[in-house]
């Protein structure tokens, strides 16, 4: 298990910058995702999810809304709710809603106005239950089990966040929430599946430019942050659906010739060179399962909506 990441200002500064430089030395060059959310980067996503192109956030809310009583049967009574990622809390107010007699709810969140502004939110709409926002990152779990007695705790990771990691570090990651959760928990996903290539690409390359101006914060937020000086208009969004891999890839490419001071390092950039800043894995049941089972997981119930385009699927520890 992962050391635990508190995420204080200078600590986050510091992950941040040498997440950057590893990524910007590697060939080719690619950031990990979790830093396009600072305030702006949240609000943008916010956005994004109210898009017309962007399917993923309308569809597994309606799904969630549709079957949260079929999964409250499924995981019985007294669960502690742990949620991965929140962002906000209205997927975790949707499903607490279809549980008996919830025990308390936790979520785990990078942004740690984010954390707070969540948990306040459950905490809003359920008075007399327990609730607690950490600020932490959760691709690196504190060793400590969350509130509850073992068996009695429900993970929750919504928002299809598994198909950002590849599949080796997607196992790995439900491997690590298997174990924060303890013995006898579950872990309830979602994951968006396999579709029609032009539904794909426009989800992620909207008409109105907002993942394009999400993308590029990562830019603005390494400049105002880090004290790099990446020339924005340098750079533009590209998304990409890559078949070998059933996933949509999200790139910064370098327009023109341009290169980047952060931390006392440079670093070139050649015309059409990118830095690859989000996969997006799309999956069917059968790789579902596989990646379950490699975690350790048992896949027990799927739920998917209509068009069998994303799916909320049970996993039994």
């Amino acid at each position: 298990m992962n050391k635990p990441v508190l995420l204080g200002a200078d600590l986050q500064r510091a992950l941040f910058a040498a997440d950057m430089i590893e990524g910007l030395s590697a060939l080719p060059k690619a950031t990990p995702p979790k830093w396009f959310y600072d305030a702006e980067g949240s609000r943008l996503f916010s956005e994004i999810t109210r898009l017309p192109e962007y399917y993923p956030t309308r569809t597994e809310r309606a799904l969630l809304a549709q079957v949260r009583g079929d999964i409250g049967q499924a995981v019985g009574p007294g669960r502690t709710v742990v949620e991965y990622g929140a962002g906000s809390g209205d997927k975790a107010v949707t499903l607490l809603h279809g549980l008996e007699r919830p025990r308390a709810y936790v979520c785990i969140e990078i942004d740690p106005g984010a954390a707070r502004a969540t948990a306040e939110e459950v905490a809003g709409c359920f008075p007399d239950l327990p609730t607690k926002g950490v600020a932490g990152d959760f691709t690196a779990l504190d060793g400590a089990t969350p509130a509850g007695p073992p068996g009695t705790r429900l993970g929750f990771f919504p928002g299809s966040t598994i198909g950002n990691f590849d599949p080796t570090d997607a196992a790995m990651l439900l491997a690590d929430m298997r174990e924060h959760l303890g013995r006898g928990a579950q872990l309830l996903i979602g994951v968006d599946l396999v579709k029609d290539r032009d539904v794909l690409v426009a989800a992620y390359d909207d008409a109105a430019g907002v993942t394009a101006a999400f993308n590029r914060n990562l830019l603005v937020r390494a400049n105002r942050e880090l004290g790099a000086d990446f020339d924005l208009e340098a750079f533009a969004h590209e998304a990409r659906w890559n078949p070998s891999e059933s996933r949509i890839e999200m790139h910064l490419r370098a327009i023109r010739p341009t290169s980047v001071r952060l931390d006392g390092r440079t670093f070139a950039f050649a015309e059409g060179e990118t830095i690859h800043t989000e996969s997006s894995y799309k999956y069917t049941r059968d790789r579902l399962a596989a990646l379950a089972e490699a975690a350790g997981w048992s896949l027990e119930t799927v739920w998917t909506d209509p068009k069998d385009w994303f799916a909320l699927a049970l996993l039994e520890g």
